[in-house]
């Protein structure tokens, strides 16, 4: 199991950002959470096989193509403490 810390910036906000990334996140069955920072940008971690993080950035970067101006990543090992995907 590998952990992706992403943060994303742009118009990230209000937009339907981080309901998207739960509801793509339960689906693909990843756990972790997702939140909006007082900066603008929101940020999100997630914890599965690396194959799924990865897809469930291609499906937000998708979605969201026009919005996100920026991506910063960083793979972790996972922590395993978290159940569920939840927005903070």
């Amino acid at each position: 199991m590998t952990q992706a810390h992403i943060f994303y910036s742009g118009t990230v906000q209000g937009v339907g950002f981080r309901f998207t990334v739960q509801g793509e996140a339960r689906e693909i069955g990843l756990s972790g959470w997702v939140k909006n920072l007082g900066d603008g940008r929101v940020e999100i971690l997630a914890e599965g096989q690396e194959a799924d993080l990865k897809r469930l950035m291609s499906l937000i970067e998708q979605r969201f193509d026009g919005y996100i101006s920026d991506k910063e990543l960083h793979y972790e090992k996972a922590q395993g403490g978290y159940q569920g995907f939840l927005i903070h």
